[in-house]
């Protein structure tokens, strides 16, 4: 069992800048595929990005490149979203998953090939 906890939301202006955390417990980090998805109300979940198990190997939703980093800290057990320039679009409840597969494109963006999830942070971003 892995235990996610994100942490880190909050309310920001356009523009603005947060930082989310998500900490892992329960079994080996360095073992899994780390993710982050959000779900803005009414939508699906969808795929931001994710972060392979050396921390070097990372992909991103095209709506997210350029201002958002994903990271991680396998001594701390902690992945990160550095997310800059935030604008309203970015508004969502995130949450941090673990998987075993990086696999295809498709199939690292697909919430249902995860199998540990956070209970999420919600981000508001304000125009």
């Amino acid at each position: 069992q892995v235990q996610l906890v994100e942490s880190g939301g909050g309310l920001v202006q356009a523009g603005g800048s947060l930082r989310l955390s998500c900490a892992a417990s329960g079994r080996t980090f360095n073992r899994d595929i780390m993710a982050w998805f959000r779900q803005a109300p009414g939508k699906e979940r969808e795929f931001v990005a994710a972060i392979g198990r050396n921390g070097v190997t990372t992909a991103y939703t095209d709506s997210v490149k350029g201002r958002f980093t994903v990271s991680r800290d396998n001594v701390k057990n902690t992945v990160y979203l550095q997310m800059n320039s935030l604008n309203p679009e970015d508004t969502a409840v995130y949450y941090c998953a673990a998987g075993d597969t990086w696999g295809t494109s498709s199939y690292l963006r697909s919430p249902g090939n995860m199998y540990y999830w956070g209970k999420g942070t919600l981000v508001t971003v304000s125009s």
